[in-house]
């Protein structure tokens, strides 16, 4: 059993990073996603494109318009943010739990001058490549069928980047205290199904219950589909800089307890 109190040993102290080390990290995470970087988009892309294909085009047809846009418009730039998540959640659940667990990888990285706080930062950008490579693919894929209305589209990684590394953070966080594979289910069922079904990507929240319409407010995916929407439509406004506020302010906040989280469990 993880001693809870444990896991955030330090966590005030300054992380011993060196950069180029952690590159080295990450370019090893590369050279492993390489050899298997076909089956890896081919999973995380189909299943977006079935939804624009299902809700999209089907149910679509069938849906007046929201906020002035027609229903595909207003799903498939959802999709783009919602398919990065999930390629970066899983990478940093099932992906660096093997890795930390039964490869024995993070282990094998620190017996060099690697420390351990490279190695998760490593995994934490390693886990932002991954979410923003395949956000950028399904937003080709969506301006292929004509759903990119404005050049302002050719910002969207940036939104994307801070959102999958907020989801990195929060995804090591789990998996540092995740007794088995099993207690991923529970990460998913709880955060990340509810996070893709209510924070705006297939209605707006505004038709939310009353007492629960401020809840997406507090997820990543909200604000980021707030911002990847009118990046595509070119209906950008000043708001939107709170939305990024909001994501890259996540991330400083929290980036230091997977840092001491995962190092701490891997101790005990």
């Amino acid at each position: 059993m993880v001693k809870r109190k444990q896991l955030f040993k330090g966590i005030t102290t300054i992380p011993d990073l060196s950069w180029p080390l952690v590159l080295k990290v990450i370019y090893r995470n590369l050279l492993v996603f390489k050899k298997t970087w076909k089956a890896n988009i081919m999973f995380n892309f189909i299943e977006p494109m079935l939804y624009l294909w299902a809700m999209g085009f089907g149910l679509g047809v069938y849906v007046n318009q929201i906020e002035g846009l027609s229903y595909i418009d207003f799903l498939a730039p959802a999709l783009i943010a919602s398919s990065a998540m999930f390629s970066t959640t899983y990478e940093m659940t099932y992906g660096s739990f093997t890795r930390m667990g039964h490869q024995k990888i993070f282990q094998g990285m620190v017996a060099t001058p690697v420390s351990m706080d490279d190695v998760v930062m490593g995994e934490i950008l390693y886990g932002t490549f991954k979410g923003v490579l395949y956000g950028t693919v399904f937003l080709i894929v969506v301006a292929m069928f004509g759903l990119v209305k404005s050049p302002w589209a050719l910002l969207t990684p940036v939104p994307l980047a801070l959102m999958v590394m907020s989801f990195s953070i929060l995804s090591l966080i789990w998996t540092s205290i995740a007794p088995n594979y099993d207690s991923f289910g529970y990460f998913f069922t709880l955060l990340i199904s509810p996070m893709f079904l209510f924070a705006g990507v297939f209605f707006p929240v505004d038709n939310l219950p009353a007492g629960v319409r401020f809840l997406p407010w507090f997820t990543p995916l909200y604000h980021a589909v707030e911002v990847i929407r009118p990046l595509l439509h070119g209906k950008v406004a000043w708001s939107n800089l709170a939305d990024l506020g909001w994501l890259a302010a996540f991330v400083i906040l929290t980036i230091r307890l997977p840092l001491a989280m995962v190092k701490n469990r891997l101790i005990q």
